[in-house]
Formats: structure tokens, C-alpha cells, sequence
């Protein structure tokens, strides 16, 4: 078995050291930056087909080690999956309609975590979101203020409006907006961990007249026409492709006449949605984040216009977020032994999978992530948005 597993990735010349336990050892090129320690010899004849969701499986069941650094890692793993396998891409999934109960139990389980362990790798205002970098030498701390800031900016928010944030998170963002806006914030989350932490910040900071949290979905919103702006960031990814129609059409008709929706979301790569090739989606919707699904740009666009908001800017962060990940990433590697006693090992080795392996798909466009801005035009089909971005840079 051995041998063929040699014949099969030697000719890869990939900087890999492969030590199979109580056996041998092969190199599959000169200085390997990389080491992968086989603790089941039979993950030698998977290996002949190595999608990168089993590479990732096996290292999250230990039935591999990992040694060096983690982007290393990823980089390797990719080059020797696509040089047994190609370039292939997967089909289009099957879709499902996402009721209450399933997006419930999916925010909990990727989100509700451990606030301590979040916190051990994001800022210190623990946006989980794409930064903004006005240089690409800002630190993670300044790119998320900078972001906040990007996305209140463009909405054009002004004192005394009120705000919906949809999947509101830790708070970071309602706070920015009350702290620096003078809005009314209105939060919604579905996550009982997110939203106590949030909670208890909004508090700390002398915020609680002006920032309202809840437990809520968005379905369960009431009424109309009741915020003067919408925000919603790193929301629509857990909507589904089925509900796109359904979740647009809630914002419609909470923001008033001539009021701006901002909708920050990764995005596909492909126009019909289907994953990254060689098992990286698959991955991530079994590990992270179950029943995921990433609309393409066009789908977005297109969902928002059927249900009548006029899409006003879109601006593609892509290298921003790899950026980001990449901070993420370094910060995790940086506190594993911390990280270690706050989650299970399974969880760890799944989230420095994660991290580093988006940091590298970002990069590489095998995803986008997009900001798209939209307005709900007036009776008479016109709007106040400024004619130009000129007021977004002074």
C-alpha cells in the first residue's frame, strides 16, 4: 500500500513530509515546509482520491497530524488534491426551505460556541465580519472600526433615525452607530450566547437608551415601514437560496419610503451557487456551518429587485476578507493552548481548518464577499441618496 501511495504523490513534488506511524517515512519534495503524521494506515488508500473535505476529516477525526504553519498546511493540501484530482467543481445542490427551527439549532451550533473562545482571536469589539482596510498593513482592531464606520457611512445614517441590525452579532456595530450616530438601534440575533454578551457590553457602555437587543427571528418581526435604515451583516448566508425571495421582502416592508438597506454577505463564486470544487463547501457545511448556502452576486441582485429595492452600490471586499482571516487565523494559532481548554479538541481542530483554509479561498476567488447598498424609493420613484460616493471619503 505504501508503495503505491509513494508511485501516486512523488511525481507531485510537493515540500511534504509524509511519516506513517511505526512505519516509514517519504518526502515528496526538497525541504518539506510540511509534515503529515498517518496514524491510520488505511487513510493511505483514501488518499489516492483526496478531496480536501476527507483531508479535513481525517485531521478533525486524528486519524492525521498536522506539523507547520497552518497556512502552509492548506496550501499543500490544496496542491496535492488538485494534482491527483483537478480542477473539478461540484454540481449544483439540492435546496431546502429553511424553516425557523433549522436556522435556529445552525446559529446556535456555529455561534453559541464559547464568547471566550470568539474572543481569543477576534477584535476587541468581536466583529465576526470582513474588515476594511484603508492599507493592508492596518491592524485587525482599526480594519473593523474602519468597517463599522464603512457600512454607517453608507447607510447615511443621521441622528434620531432608527436602525434595524439584522443578525446583529456581539453588538459591535449597534454600538458604533448609537455611540457615534446618535441612532436608535434595534438588534435582532438568534444567538442566546451573542446576545448576552452584547447585552452586557451595550450596558458597560452607557448605551442601553439607544441600543435594543433581542432574541428574534427575523419572520417575526411586526409591522411595516418601521426603521429608517436596515443593516444586515454575515446574515444572509444562513438564509437559504429558497428563502431569498422571503427574506427580502421582510426588509422591504420594514424600512420606510426613501430608506437605505445595506446587505454584507459572502457570495458564490458560481452563478447557480454550488460549491468550491474538490469538497471545501462540503466541508464547511458539515463541520461549520450547517445548512449554509451562498447566493452569486446576481442572485442577490436579482432577489432584491423582484421584492422592490432599488440596488444603489455593490462593492466587493474579497481581498479585504482574506486579509481579515488571515489576522484570524494567526490569532487563533497564537492562543491554541487557551483555545484548547475552552472547546474539545474535535472543535479546535475544525476551526484552524476553517480559518487558515478561508483565509486561502478568499484569496484564490473561490468565493466573494459583497456589500450591496439599496434604497426603497418614494411614491413617485425618486430617492435622496447623495448623486455621488463624494460624501462617503470626506
Amino acid at each position: 500500500m505504501f508503495a503505491q501511495f509513494s508511485e501516486t504523490l512523488g511525481a507531485l513534488q510537493l515540500p511534504l513530509r509524509v511519516v506513517v506511524k511505526g512505519g516509514p517515512t517519504l518526502d515528496l519534495g526538497p525541504d518539506p515546509r510540511v509534515t503529515l503524521l498517518i496514524n491510520d494506515l488505511g487513510l493511505l488508500q483514501e488518499m489516492q482520491n483526496p478531496t480536501l473535505d476527507k483531508l479535513g476529516a481525517a485531521y478533525i477525526d486524528q486519524r492525521l497530524d498536522i506539523q507547520g504553519n497552518i497556512m502552509d498546511v492548506i496550501a499543500v493540501a490544496d496542491r496535492l488534491s488538485k494534482g491527483l484530482l483537478g480542477d473539478n467543481t461540484e454540481p449544483a445542490p439540492e435546496r431546502t426551505e429553511h424553516d425557523k427551527q433549522m436556522d435556529a439549532e445552525a446559529i446556535s451550533y456555529h455561534y453559541d460556541l464559547s464568547n471566550d473562545f470568539y474572543a481569543l482571536w477576534l477584535d476587541p469589539q468581536m466583529v465576526y465580519s470582513c474588515g476594511y482596510f484603508r492599507n493592508p498593513e492596518d491592524s485587525l482592531a482599526t480594519a473593523q472600526t474602519q468597517k463599522l464606520d464603512h457600512l454607517c457611512r453608507k447607510l447615511r445614517l443621521k441622528p434620531g433615525e432608527h436602525l434595524l441590525d439584522v443578525g446583529c452579532g456581539w453588538g459591535g456595530l449597534a454600538r458604533h452607530a448609537a455611540r457615534y450616530y446618535d441612532v436608535q438601534v434595534h438588534g435582532i440575533t438568534l444567538s442566546k450566547a451573542q446576545l448576552a454578551l452584547a447585552q452586557a457590553r451595550s450596558e458597560a457602555a452607557g448605551l442601553t437608551d439607544r441600543v435594543t437587543l433581542e432574541l428574534r427571528d427575523y419572520r417575526d418581526l411586526a409591522g411595516r415601514e418601521n426603521y429608517d435604515k436596515i443593516v444586515s451583516v454575515g446574515m444572509f448566508e444562513h438564509v437559504g437560496h429558497a428563502n431569498l425571495g422571503a427574506y427580502f421582502k421582510i426588509l422591504f416592508e420594514q424600512v420606510k419610503p426613501g430608506g437605505l438597506v445595506m446587505n454584507h454577505g459572502i457570495t458564490a463564486k458560481y452563478i447557480d451557487g454550488r460549491q468550491v470544487g474538490r469538497g471545501a463547501g462540503k466541508f464547511i457545511g458539515r463541520y461549520v456551518f450547517p445548512h449554509g448556502e451562498l447566493p452569486h452576486l446576481s442572485m442577490a441582485i436579482a432577489s432584491m429587485s423582484e421584492q422592490g429595492l432599488e440596488v444603489l452600490d455593490v462593492e466587493s471586499l474579497r481581498l479585504h476578507y482574506a486579509r481579515t482571516l488571515e489576522h484570524w487565523s494567526g490569532n487563533l494559532e497564537h492562543h491554541l493552548e487557551q483555545a484548547g481548554q475552552l472547546v474539545s479538541d474535535k472543535t479546535l481542530r475544525i476551526w484552524r481548518i476553517y480559518l487558515a483554509g478561508c483565509a486561502y479561498g478568499f484569496k484564490r476567488n473561490w468565493m466573494n464577499i459583497h456589500q450591496i447598498l439599496a434604497v426603497k424609493p418614494l411614491a413617485d420613484g425618486t430617492h435622496h441618496v447623495p448623486w455621488t460616493r463624494e460624501d462617503l471619503y470626506r
